[in-house]
């Protein structure tokens, strides 16, 4: 009993990161899907179609618009739990540097404004707010930019607070660590795009290639310090 106990508390690192990243992905990925069958590409109207046609577009999609404002709130909150687990593997990890901190805060903006981004796309499908056009242009705006910009920005710094550590300590395999910079790099660069339209060409870039960083990482992260000191071991180093 003596020996298994410490085992137990040696491996008990929280919720499962990859996992966690997976059903974030998963449930945001079914929300496009779900928009896609229900209305097709139309479904995904740019605010910058202008007030008249978002506002035809809310009152003719209205249900596909509420079914995925539900599943992207449900994805942000394996988001923010992601982010807390992380950060308290780190620390575990012996992270004593500012990086774990930045990392919790950006995965929890980027949690929060995805909800907020839920709530705005609610808002544009309830007819009832929406038959000023004006207002559903309102609403559309802010889904857009807290999902894009504010969504991108928070993930970017979630990425760059784990990736940091991996480069320097060697916490994760350095190719995925250093691609992890570049991602956060052009995800934070996305806020550019708030005056500079062209470079929300990034906000997807940030978007789906994050999703599928923080999945990698989330399996490679070492859940302790002895799982770093094994990295690169025989099983014979390791058994000895």
């Amino acid at each position: 009993m003596n020996d298994i106990q410490p085992i137990s508390r040696r491996r008990s690192g929280g919720p499962p990161l990859g996992i966690l990243a997976i059903v974030h992905a998963g449930l945001f990925l079914l929300a496009l899907i779900v928009g896609f069958v229900l209305s097709g590409a139309g479904v995904f109207l740019s605010p910058f179609a202008g007030a008249d046609a978002v506002a035809a577009h809310a009152h003719a999609d209205g249900a596909a618009i509420r079914v995925g404002a539900m599943l992207q709130f449900g994805s942000a909150v394996p988001l923010g739990i992601y982010a807390a687990t992380a950060f308290a593997r780190l620390q575990r990890l012996g992270v004593r540097v500012p990086g774990p901190v930045i990392g919790f805060t950006g995965g929890l903006t980027a949690s929060i404004m995805l909800m907020v981004s839920a709530f705005g796309s609610y808002l544009l499908s309830r007819p009832e707010l929406t038959s000023d056009p004006r207002l559903a242009l309102a609403f559309s705006f802010l889904a857009f930019v807290a999902g894009g910009v504010g969504y991108v920005v928070g993930l970017g710094l979630l990425i760059a607070g784990m990736a940091v550590p991996g480069v320097i300590l060697g916490l994760l395999p350095r190719w995925l660590a250093w691609a992890g910079l570049v991602v956060a790099a052009l995800s934070e660069l996305s806020f550019l795009s708030l005056a500079v339209e062209p470079l929300q060409f990034l906000l997807p870039i940030g978007r789906f290639a994050g999703m599928a960083w923080l999945i990698a990482a989330g399996f490679l992260l070492p859940v302790d310090r002895r799982d770093v000191r094994d990295r690169g071991r025989t099983p014979e180093e390791v058994r000895s």
